[in-house]
């Protein structure tokens, strides 16, 4: 056998010690020329990178230097063009005095409310007056129904530096001694019915049964007067509002009365906050102490001019033919003197009420420290619950002694206790089965046509001993939201009332103000059950629309102008409420603004609103407290509703500037947009890019209407609640 023949490539070429390495070098050396080239490249993207810092922290300082050398200039154009709120607030003044001269001159026989003696009067004279019909004293309800509102408006609209605490305590006296006798009077009109109640007896029943309806006030009562023990079933005629009754109260001498008022009397006041003396003299007492430091050196600088010009006309005198001149030169300095006096005192008064407007507006947007005091399970807390469509008032009353008619004259047993309730059920009983004797008593009520329930209501009843609402003793609520009918079941009679939360409508889904014609917006708050359409022209709101679910909803409200806090109390005793109070930041999760900064945008909103669209941005949500973010467009005709060229605008109160970003954008930024500046109000940032027909507009704004957008905003709290 010959050698094996060998097999070509079957084995690798061996890599000799120094082609290893020089392999290993020329790895090494392609390795470090990488980091070199990459080091090189990091470097010079980080020179990049701070020249570009450097660039931008130089033109952030340019725009900073160029803001605060214009600020003072900013700040006096803007104060100038805020003396609108001071202007609103003389006209309102002057408004209440005027309604007051025609009230006196009117003579119609009605109590001035602001008058002690006047509401005395008119008090005493009713308690006097006796044997009113039911008809009489609803008809005399409207003149007191009017009254105590009167009185609620002076106590929440005038300035707490015009009223003063013997007021305050006088015109509260004078709501509770007017709800009080109201109510007194509505008990005895009641006996007076009753006592006729066999006159007035149906003839297939046997029973009386009487209904009396007015716009604020509707009567249901029903007189047992046959004391039938299967007659247990109660219904009104041509309603479904009633009671079913147990076998005792069927067969004893009872009335049920059901009065339902249409305004709640009973409810602890609470009254929509207004700034105290001591909130507000934190503010106002420098500048007060100004005025007077400023009115003394002015009385003072006159007398001395007084003084050196009598003694100088003292020494001359002498001299006959240069007296007349002398005495014409003082006259002259006197007045001008006088004049200048008057000019600087009056632009001090305004500075002060500037100054005491701003910290009632502060106090508006201010959020309470300390939560309201524990309730229990079954208490009602009024700060987060509200009571709405009124109070109904539920009673067994005895049936006091009939009419009788003896040879054509009508006798009557006068008790003098008045009207008694029925004790049900009764405080002691030798009963031993109770439970089953006293059964609760099922009733039917009616909501009220007017007011919007967008969550089933919850029955409440009034504890008179501590005078707050339970929701204990009530059970089987059911309710029927196309018949507007909630049945429940009533272990004891008394005041009720239906609640709902009152924060349902908050925090707010969406916002947006814009201009609708001269001096008139519309402002649309969008809610997770509702949009509401508010339009504000001059010294007046009005209710303009209502969405519920994508469908329009017809409210009563709709197209009543009114003004703003009797607006906003409608709104609320609707069930509409967009009106959180000082308490309600416990009860909604919001986007909490600092209130300084939140009171400074409302103002310059408002005052901008006559030409500008502002709306609710998604990135006021992610910015800070300290700075609110929002949209805004020029928006002059309706075509401008079209294009959708909002800009995204932050304000920190004294810094207002334009965002680079959008709300399509992925994440949020500060970056300013370019070729914009910062300005210290928003004012002159949209100036900046405005048009002269715009800033014309806003400029010739009416006062009263920047105050009464600047009002609803600071009550409805957009840039928090939203």
């Amino acid at each position: 056998m010959g050698p094996k023949p060998k097999k070509s490539g079957s084995k690798k070429k061996k890599i000799t010690k120094a082609e290893r390495l020089k392999l290993l070098q020329e790895e090494e050396e392609r390795r470090l020329k990488e980091e070199e080239e990459a080091r090189l490249k990091h470097e010079k993207e980080e020179m990049e990178r701070l020249e570009m810092q450097r660039i931008e922290k130089e033109q952030w300082n340019r725009l900073e230097a160029k803001d605060l050398e214009r600020r003072n200039e900013e700040l006096e154009e803007l104060r100038l063009l805020e003396g609108c709120f001071p202007e609103a607030e003389k006209l309102k003044r002057e408004t209440r005095l005027l309604s007051q001269w025609e009230h006196y001159i009117q003579c119609d026989g009605s109590p001035d409310p602001s008058v002690a003696q006047e509401m005395n009067t008119f008090i005493s004279l009713w308690k006097e007056t006796t044997n009113e019909t039911f008809e009489e004293v609803i008809e005399k309800s409207k003149v007191v129904l009017n009254l105590i509102e009167k009185l609620k408006f002076i106590l929440l609209e005038i300035s707490p530096c015009d009223l003063q605490d013997k007021d305050i305590i006088q015109y509260q006296g004078s709501i509770l001694q007017l709800q009080e006798l109201l109510h007194l009077k509505f008990n005895v009109a009641t006996e007076i019915l009753l006592r006729q109640a066999s006159t007035l007896a149906d003839l297939d029943s046997g029973n009386m049964e009487k209904i009396i309806k007015d716009e604020n006030v509707t009567l249901y009562v029903w007189a047992n007067l046959k004391k039938n023990p299967r007659y247990r079933s109660v219904r009104f005629s041509e309603t479904q509002i009633g009671f079913e009754i147990p076998r005792i109260l069927a067969t004893s001498d009872i009335a049920l009365r059901l009065l339902h008022t249409h305004y709640d009397h009973v409810s602890t006041p609470h009254l929509v906050s207004t700034p105290s003396k001591e909130d507000t003299s934190s503010v106002t007492e420098p500048v007060k102490d100004d005025v007077d430091n400023v009115e003394k050196a002015i009385s003072k600088e006159v007398e001395e001019k007084s003084k050196q010009q009598q003694r100088g006309s003292h020494l001359i005198q002498e001299e006959e033919i240069k007296v007349e001149e002398e005495q014409g030169d003082t006259e002259v300095k006197m007045s001008s003197a006088e004049e200048e006096s008057e000019a600087i005192k009056c632009k001090l008064e305004m500075k002060v009420l500037s100054e005491t407007i701003l910290a009632a507006q502060l106090l508006l947007v201010e959020n309470s420290s300390e939560k309201p005091e524990f309730f229990e399970d079954d208490m009602v807390d009024l700060c987060q619950f509200t009571t709405l469509g009124g109070i109904y008032h539920l009673d067994i009353l005895e049936l006091p002694p009939q009419c009788k008619r003896v040879k054509g004259w009508m006798i009557v047993e006068i008790c003098k206790e008045g009207l008694q309730k029925y004790t049900y059920p009764p405080e002691t009983t030798e009963d031993l089965e109770t439970e089953n004797a006293f059964p609760p008593i099922e009733v039917t009520l009616e909501v009220h046509e007017n007011v919007i329930f967008f969550e089933d209501p919850v029955v409440a009843r009034w504890d008179a001993e501590g005078k707050h609402w339970r929701t204990d003793g009530i059970s089987n609520v059911f309710y029927k939201p196309k018949e507007r009918l909630v049945t429940f079941s009533l272990e004891a009679f008394g005041p009720l009332t239906l609640i709902q939360d009152a924060h349902l409508n908050m925090p707010y889904q969406s916002w947006e103000l814009r201009p609708l014609d001269v001096n008139k917006v519309l402002l649309t708050v969008t809610t997770v059950f509702t949009e509401i359409q508010i339009q504000i022209k001059e010294n007046l709101c009005m209710l303009s629309s209502i969405k519920l679910r994508d469908k329009k909803h017809i409210s009563i409200l709709e197209g009543k102008w009114m003004t703003p806090i009797p607006f906003i109390i409608a709104l609320k005793e609707a069930g509409l409420n967009i009106f959180p109070t000082r308490y309600s930041h416990f009860y909604v999760i919001i986007n909490n603004k600092v209130p300084l900064v939140e009171v400074k945008a409302y103002r310059q909103m408002a005052l901008l609103s006559s030409a500008f669209a502002f709306g609710w941005s998604r990135w006021n949500l992610l910015c800070n407290s300290t700075k609110v973010v929002f949209k805004v467009k020029e928006h002059l005709t309706e075509e401008c509703t079209e294009t959708p060229n909002w800009a995204i605008l932050m304000f920190s109160g004294d810094r207002a500037q334009r965002l680079k970003i959008t709300e399509e954008s992925e994440a949020f930024s500060e970056a300013l947009k370019e070729e914009t500046e910062f300005h210290s109000t928003l004012y002159h940032m949209l100036k900046d890019c405005a048009s002269k027909e715009a800033m014309e507009k806003v400029r010739s704004s009416n006062c009263q209407f920047v105050n009464s957008v600047c009002h609803m905003l600071l009550s409805t709290r957009l840039l928090s609640y939203s």
